[in-house]
C-alpha cells in the first residue's frame, strides 16, 4: 500500500540538506525527544557515510530533521525527531512527506524503518501513511529496565508524489 497525506495546517518549514555543522544541533533535539538519544558522533557519522540528512527549519532554526540510509532501490527511515516545542504541529507528517516524496524521485521502492511498540505518537504517524508491519526485532532497542523491541515497518512507493 501506498499513500501521500498532505499534512495539517503548520508553519512553514523549508527542507534543506543537513551539513556536519548541524550535527550538535540535531544531536540537541534528540536528547530532548529521546530516552536513548543518538550522539552528536552517530550523526557525524551518518553525515559522512552519505546518509540522506534533511533538516526541517523554520527561520533559521532546525525544528526536524530525518536520516535515511539508502541500499539499492530501498531506503530504510533511521532517524526522524521533531523538536519538543514544536510537537503537535504537523511537522512530523510535513517531514515525512518529504522523506517519501524525495524517496520517490531517487527511485526508491520501499521505506523501511523501526520503531519501538510504546511510541504511540510514531506509531499512529506511520500509520496514517500506510508503513504496515513487516517483522519484529527482538530487543532491538535499550531501555530504562533491559531491552525493547522494535516493529519493523515498510511501505511500497509508487511513481507518483
Amino acid at each position: 500500500m501506498s499513500a501521500v497525506l498532505t499534512p495539517k495546517a503548520s508553519p512553514d518549514m523549508e527542507f534543506r540538506p543537513l551539513r556536519d555543522t548541524d550535527a550538535e544541533a540535531m544531536a540537541a533535539i534528540e536528547r530532548e525527544v529521546y530516552v536513548f538519544p543518538w550522539t552528536v558522533g552517530n550523526f557525524r557519522d551518518s553525515l559522512f557515510a552519505g546518509y540522506h540528512c534533511v533538516g526541517g527549519f523554520i527561520g533559521n532554526e532546525l525544528v526536524a530533521y530525518s536520516v535515511v540510509m539508502h541500499a539499492l532501490d530501498e531506503g530504510h527511515l533511521l532517524n526522524l525527531a521533531v523538536k519538543k516545542s514544536w510537537q503537535s504541529m504537523g511537522l512530523g507528517a510535513a517531514i515525512l512527506t518529504h522523506v517519501l516524496a524525495q524517496a520517490r524521485l531517487d527511485r526508491r521502492t520501499v521505506l523501511y524503518l523501526e520503531v519501538r511498540p510504546s511510541n504511540i505518537a510514531a506509531l499512529a504517524l506511520y500509520a496514517r501513511f500506510g508503513f504496515t508491519q513487516m517483522g519484529l526485532r527482538r530487543d532491538y532497542y535499550p531501555a530504562v529496565t533491559g531491552r525493547e523491541d522494535a516493529l519493523f515497518l515498510g511501505i511500497t512507493l509508487t511513481a507518483e508524489i
